[in-house]
Order: structure tokens, then sequence, then C-alpha cells
């Protein structure tokens, strides 16, 4: 549904302060069925603040988790329905955007069609590879395997040098492995374990489905659980990939042909266009050194299982209903705790969204975001990178060398809020009535090309990361920029008919934690132009290390499961940015209502109420299963500790809603973190 909002209130929420008269017309934003009174604030604040919203919404079936930011992205796909529904419903032209969209969907809808097909679709690239006769076929394979969006062994992709950041340079990833995390391969616990089994299970099962026998799809599964468990035993850790200097690793094409000479680069980067390929950065050493290993020591008919199961899990989604089945009991069912399947509107729709997000973004844009709210938030943005800049002027533990540096990196912040200024161009992609997996290896070779065309050329600032209706936000170090889609723009994380208490607390904490990650423990080293460097001071760099640690070191001793903790070294970053967000929104919302008398609204003063409305943006229900997933998996925190572990390092939350040592949430004050 459009939202219009009077003009009065749009002055209101943006001014830096409002007269009280004008202030009592906004409402309070807070929703007090979201609440649980019965708990106490100082024992489990995310309970009091969401207890409400999650007893009204139980998890349904088809969900593993289901919060806030879930609740937002339903509706914000019930819009896009709309939209493409109706172009579905008619005819255009061919090449039109419109047949593009309205094509995918019908054919993506069309069961008949899909289980008449079964696994025909992939059945020609099934009987490529069984017919390679020798390794030496291999390489231009998995290079074109890499254009159609499969990773085998690693992964290819093309991004900003990070030690030169205004050029785009190719880069290699690990990848490869089917269960994405390398602990389910590695890790002995008893979950862990009956995960490993069940994924040798399904491995075996798709193979039957896509035409292999018993016997033959049973060689398969152990051809391919052993070359991944050889990739995972090689294959760093989410805390060891942290490290962006550890993981940049530039070389000539010449001397990874000499480090690397069992693999056969020419016949790969050639396949892949990159003829005249100089040089690249190797994420991981370790795992391109043990890929030329597995090609030597693995037999080819192992080797061509492995890259035939690629191709069978890679389009499983988009095959028949058996397929679709079995492909979700283990990656839905046994790892995540979902019990039932997203109807198919729902999943057409979200692949017409990532296959022409752009596209889709520009009707979404035009029909439901309001041009006031990007001027709004634009004023919102500049409130916060004022209140950074004074806390950054503030910090005792910072030299003033490090803090010229860090104001510098602030000022230059490159904002995006809404929508980008020029639209992707989708007229080379072509959507044709020949087969839904057909479609999405087109959709998906026309975005590898786009992007391996960027490689050795400027990198584009004004390229968007994100479509418009994408329901989060985000942060790139290489071009030191902050964004903001449309499709978060919305309550529960903006209400321009709120008052600022409840702005400063949802979308003003987004946009602090956005801020901060260009100063948490990865961001923090690149510079003001995006560049891989250290500009801070030995001494600065100590003290901030010292300080992340208090906030890696409390999370590590929070039990998110029986005998599972946190990880929180891996988690870091985005804790201090939750963190910094908090710190940051606070200090600017007591800023921008400095003029105006306090109003206590539903009973709770501003100051509660900006706290309530962080809390509400992470309220959610979540399963047994995600939980340990999202623990492997997730750099974020589980929503009830980026309340329950945030808020206790934060002293206004402690006098907003006296907090004593007294309650189980209370810190001393110099075990809490101090950092932004």
């Amino acid at each position: 549904m459009k939202h219009y909002y009077l003009p009065i209130f749009a002055l209101c929420l943006m001014s830096t302060g409002c007269n009280s008269k004008k202030e009592a017309r906004l409402t309070p934003g807070i929703q007090l069925a979201n609440l649980d009174t019965t708990a106490p604030q100082g024992t489990s604040f995310y309970q009091y603040a969401s207890g409400g919203w999650m007893k009204d919404h139980p998890l349904t079936a088809e969900y593993a988790r289901f919060g806030s930011f879930d609740q937002l992205a339903e509706n914000n796909r019930a819009q896009l329905r709309g939209l493409i529904e109706e172009l579905a419903s008619a005819s255009y032209e061919a090449g039109t955007v419109a047949q593009k969209v309205g094509g995918l969907y019908t054919i993506a809808m069309d069961s008949m069609k899909l289980n008449a097909d079964g696994a025909a679709p992939i059945r020609a690239e099934l009987d490529k590879l069984a017919t390679i006769g020798d390794k030496k076929e291999l390489y231009p394979i998995m290079a074109e395997m890499q254009t159609r969006g499969m990773t085998p062994f690693f992964a290819v992709y093309v991004g900003a040098d990070d030690m030169n950041s205004s050029m785009n340079i190719v880069h290699t990833y690990q990848s490869g492995l089917g269960m994405g995390e390398r602990d389910y391969y590695l890790e002995q616990d008893d979950n862990t374990k009956n995960i490993r089994t069940k994924y040798g299970e399904h491995i075996v099962k798709m193979f039957c489905l896509a035409g292999f026998d018993e016997s033959a799809a049973t060689k398969a599964g152990e051809a391919v659980m052993n070359i991944e468990t050889r990739l995972a035993k090689v294959a760093r850790s989410r805390v060891e990939l942290r490290d962006p200097y550890a993981n940049y690793n530039k070389m000539t094409v010449e001397a990874l042909k000499k480090d690397f000479g069992s693999f056969d680069w020419d016949a790969f980067f050639s396949t892949l266009g990159l003829n005249n390929l100089q040089d690249l950065s190797v994420g991981q050493l370790d795992g391109i050194k043990e890929t030329g290993k597995i090609i030597q020591t693995e037999s080819l008919a192992d080797l061509v299982s492995y890259l035939q199961w690629n191709v069978i899990s890679a389009s499983a989604s988009y095959l028949s209903d058996d397929l679709v089945a079995e492909n979700f009991d283990f990656n839905g069912k046994i790892m995540s705790g979902k019990q039932e399947l997203q109807p198919r509107w729902k999943r057409a729709v979200s692949v017409v969204d990532g296959s022409l997000g752009e596209a889709v973004g520009q009707m979404y844009v035009e029909k439901f975001f309001p041009a006031e709210a990007k001027e709004r938030m634009i004023t919102l943005v500049k409130n916060l990178q004022v209140a950074l800049g004074e806390r950054i002027d503030a910090l005792d533990w910072m030299s003033d060398e490090t803090k010229v540096k860090a104001q510098e990196k602030l000022s230059m912040f490159h904002v995006k809020i809404g929508y980008p200024d020029k639209w992707k161009d989708y007229s080379s992609l072509e959507i044709k009535n020949d087969s839904y997996w057909a479609n999405i290896e087109r959709a998906t070779i026309f975005e590898f090309n786009k992007m391996l065309a960027k490689a050795g050329k400027p990198v584009d600032k004004d390229e968007w990361l994100m479509t418009p209706q994408t329901v989060n936000a985000y942060y790139n170090p290489t071009t030191n920029e902050i964004c903001f889609p449309a499709g978060i723009l919305q309550y529960p994380f903006f209400d321009m008919n709120a008052d600022d208490a409840f702005n400063y607390g949802a979308i003003g904490v987004v946009i602090g934690h956005e801020m901060t990650h260009g100063f948490d423990d990865q961001g923090r080293q690149y510079d003001k132009e995006g560049n891989l460097k250290d500009w801070w001071t030995e001494e600065d760099a100590k003290n901030f290390e010292a300080r992340a640690d208090v906030m890696a070191k409390f999370f590590d001793n929070i039990e998110v499961a029986p005998g599972v903790h946190a990880n929180g070294r891996f988690t870091l970053g985005e804790n201090i940015a939750d963190y910094g967000g908090l710190q940051i929104s606070f200090q600017a919302f007591k800023t921008a209502t400095a003029n105006t008398l306090p109003e206590d609204k539903l009973g709770f003063t501003p100051e509660q109420r900006f706290f309530l409305a962080y809390s509400n943006v992470w309220a959610g229900n979540i399963r047994p299963e995600e939980v340990l997933r999202r623990t492997k998996s997730d750099p974020h925190s589980l929503g009830k500790w980026r309340v329950d572990g945030a808020l206790p390092h934060i002293a206004a939350w402690y006098e907003a809603f006296s907090i004593t040592d007294k309650d189980p949430m209370f810190v001393p004050v110099a075990e809490r973190a101090h950092i932004w």
C-alpha cells in the first residue's frame, strides 16, 4: 500500500528540533501489542520489547526464522507480485522488459511443463560432462560452469583491487562446498555428523532423480563427499576470512602459473575471455593448491561426478517438483528446520526479482516509494554523520593524528538512498519459452559477463550492490559507501508519521550501523579512498584491538543453544556496528530534540521509545536448527543477542530504564565495550 504524509510531519521529523506543539502531532511509533510487560526489562529486554510481537507471529511451516525484516520482505513481495503478475497476464513485444519479466514468471509458474520436463533441461550438460575423456578437458568446462553460476573448487569474480580501489581486478575465492561451510565437513558433534550423513544420502537421491541408477549414484555420492571434504580441510574459517590482508594475494598470471602450474590456467582464462589478463588476486592460496592436487590425484570419473553434482545442485530449484522437493528436504528441513516449501508464486517472484532486479525495482520505486522519503533520509544521514564526527573528536583513546584521518574518511562517505540514478540495461538478456533452467542460466551468464567486462577498468562508484526493493542496507569498504534501499525505508524501520524518538531508534541506528562498518575491525583497515591501507598510529590500533577484544569475548560467552556458544570473533564486525549505531544515533537524537520539551507517549519517555524502537527491529522467532546453522554461517548475531548482547554496553539504556546491578543484564562499567 502506498502511504501519503502531510508536509508538516516531514519538516518536523527531519528538522534539528520541533516545538512541542508540532511534536505532539506525531505518533509515538511504538505499538504496545509488541511488548511483553510481564518480562523484567533488565532480565531480557528483547523479551520485554518484542515478546508480544513474537507471540502474535508464530513461525509458519515455510520459515526457519521470521522477524520484522521478513515481515517487511513479505509485504514487499506481495507488492512485487502485483506488478509482475500484471505483466505476466498480457502479451508484449519480444525483447521488451515487460516481456522478460512476465515471461520468466510465467515459465516459473508452469508446473505442468516443469514436471513433464523432469531433469531433461540439464541432461545435455550432464552428458557433456560424462563424455570427458581426458583431464585436460576439465579446465575449459570448469570455466564455462563459472559463467553459469556454478563454482566448483573455487569462485571467480571481478571487484575493486583492495589496494588500488579505483580499479577493478579479477579475484578468486574459496568455494566448491555443497554444504557451504567447512565446519559441516570437519566438526564431530552429533548434530554436525547427522547433517553430514544426511547430506551424503541427499547427494545419492538427487543423482537418482537426475536419471542415474542407484549404483552409479552411490559411487558419485562417495566421490563428491571425498572431494568436498578435501576442499573443506584446507578452507579458511569464517574468522580467518575476516582478515583482509591475509585474503589479498595479488600476483601476475605468470607467477600464478609458476606457483600453481598443475592447473591449466591458459585454458581456464581463455574460456572466460580473459586472454590478456596480467594479474589477479588469489584469495586463499591453500584452496588453489589443493585444487591442483585433487585434479592430479582423483580419478577422472570422480572429478566428473563432482562437476555433475555442481550442475544438479545448482539447477534443482528450477526443475520438476520431485527434484525441488528433495532439494528442500535437505537444505530446508535438515539444515534449517523448515517444515514446508514456500508457495510456487513466492519462489517465482523471488527468482524474477533476483534475475531482473533493477527492472522490477524501477517499477517498484515508481509505484511504492514516495520521493519525499529520500529527501528526509538525506537529512537524517547528515545528522548521523555529524554525531559520529562528534564522537570521534571526543575519543580519549585515539590520537589527534588518527582522528584527522578518521574525520576525512567520514566526510567522504558516498551515500546512496532509495534507488540508483541510472538503471541497469537488460536489452541483451533473452527470456524464452524453452525451460526455466535455461532462462536462469542465460540470466546468470548475462550478469557474469557484465561483471567480467569490468576487469581492468575503473570502478563505477555509482553502481548499486542491492536492488531498490531489498529490505536491507550495506557498507562497501572499497568504495567507502553506505546504501539504504527503498525497501527498508518503511515501518518498523522508518515511519514519517512517527516522532524522532522512534525514527532515530529504528532507521537511525541502521544508518549508524552502516557508518560504523567503516570503522569496525575490518572496515577500519580501509582508508578514505577505499584502499586497504594502515592509516592508524601503532598505539591507536592497539587501543582499538583491545577494546574490540572486550566485545568479542563478551559474545563468546553467550550460550545460544545448550552447549553452543556464539562466535564473538566471527560476529565482531556486526556487533561493533550495532554498538556504534546505537551510540551515534542516540547522540544524534538528543541533538535533534535539544530544543524540544520531552514528552512521554504511551507511558514511555522519548529515550525509552528510542530503545524500544531499536529492539522491535530485531523481533523474531527462530527454529533450533536455524540457530545452529546461523551460528556457523551468519556474521550477524541472532536477533535476541542484537538486543540483549548490545544494550548492556550502552550507558543511555541503563539510565532510560533504571537498570541496576540487581538486574541480570547489568554489566559493570569497567567490563563494557568502549569503542565508538
